[in-house]
């Protein structure tokens, strides 16, 4: 089968699409790369561009599948709206040496296991800063240029604050490990991550999305993502050995970052579990492809969750990810204590699961408002 490499811009990132004539066996290759998205709008698989990409990609299907380089990845027309690769692509190449020190950069990480995203992020992000600097010295450069980088590029191009700390937290690891030498970052001014509340739906709500496909498979698969506050890769990375009916668990293998981790299992679900397994018998995943070989499609899931909000007529933009928000915020509202939900949502910082106070009406619903008594 012929596979095709383009690069191209999609929401304000330069990607590496991986085309095909829709094959599930090739689809769960693709899978194996952590920053591996289906876009709907390119009909392909996107990745972050990056040379990393590309070769693992042409190592994993070479073998048996024709690759196509669409314009060899270097022609590819850039639309007038794709601002930051047009900048990028106007800098300066850069030298054999700089060259050299990026590769080895690049390999220590991945004998590090860092995953493939953050190696084509942060590989990117100092490419970008180096060209920047192509006509001074690697070891010339030091804490100053990176607060001229920031006011010369990033912010005279008006770039988001998101990609502003992925240059300088590239930066900062690039100079410790390969340069062995320490760059103050902390003088240089960090942007404030914006506060942004996640989407929660209402108990109401999701009883009706959850009640609202009939099919057994399609209904066990939203209820489990509610019921365990699981992302979508995780649900889909389930193994029947990963239900733990016994002890009332369910065990979630290697998830972001790389780490495994239990969360209750309620026993309304073991039942759904029960009458599912009875009627579709998987084999090794707990949820199967169609043919009832390798993993349930990604993009299958998200038109399940389609149908469930066009029966039960919820007029929101709700993704798979409103379930997991969904279900942490009601477990706060349910009285269940932060450090509970840190540890089974399976977020390294406590921050992160503080987000979910400030959309819990637990005690905002309590405070009356001075309008009443007017």
């Amino acid at each position: 089968m012929n596979v095709t490499l383009e690069r191209l811009w999609h929401k304000e990132k330069d990607c590496l699409a991986v085309k095909f004539k829709y094959d599930v066996v090739i689809a769960n290759q693709i899978r194996k790369f952590d920053a591996a998205r289906w876009s709907y709008t390119h009909k392909a698989w996107l990745l972050p561009y990056s040379q990393h990409h590309v070769n693992e990609v042409c190592k994993l299907l070479n073998n048996e599948h024709s690759i196509i380089f669409k314009d060899d990845l270097k022609a590819i027309e850039i639309p007038k709206t794709n601002k930051e690769l047009q900048l990028v692509n106007a800098l300066a190449g850069l030298n054999e040496d700089t060259q050299k020190k990026v590769k080895e950069f690049e390999n220590w990480m991945q004998s590090k296991r860092y995953s493939s995203s953050t190696i084509g992020t942060y590989t990117d992000a100092l490419k970008t800063f180096l060209r920047f600097y192509a006509n001074k010295a690697v070891s010339e450069i030091n804490n100053n240029d990176v607060i001229i980088f920031n006011n010369e590029y990033i912010l005279k191009n008006k770039f988001s604050a998101s990609y502003q700390n992925q240059v300088v937290n590239a930066i900062k690891l690039f100079f410790k490990t390969i340069e062995l030498k320490s760059m103050e970052t902390e003088l240089v001014h960090r942007p404030k991550r914006a506060l942004v509340l996640p989407n929660v739906l209402s108990k109401q709500e999701i009883k009706l999305i959850l009640t609202a496909q009939k099919n057994i498979k399609h209904k066990t698969m939203l209820s489990l993502i509610y019921s365990c506050g699981l992302r979508r890769s995780e649900l889909l990375n389930l193994k029947l050995k990963d239900i733990d009916s016994k002890r009332g668990l369910v065990i979630i293998r290697q998830a972001k970052g790389k780490k495994d981790r239990i969360t209750p299992l309620s026993e309304k679900i073991l039942v759904l579990l029960r009458e599912y397994f009875v009627a579709y018998s998987p084999k090794e995943w707990l949820f199967e492809g169609q043919s009832g070989v390798g993993q349930y499609d990604e993009r299958s899931l998200a038109s399940v969750l389609k149908q469930a909000l066009e029966k039960s007529k919820i007029n929101k933009p709700v993704t798979l990810h409103w379930l997991r928000h969904s279900y942490a915020t009601h477990l706060l509202e349910n009285g269940t204590d932060l450090r509970y939900i840190q540890e089974i949502l399976g977020h390294s910082r406590s921050t992160t699961t503080e987000i979910y106070t400030h959309v819990s009406n637990k005690s905002i619903q309590k405070v009356i408002s001075p309008f009443d008594s007017l």
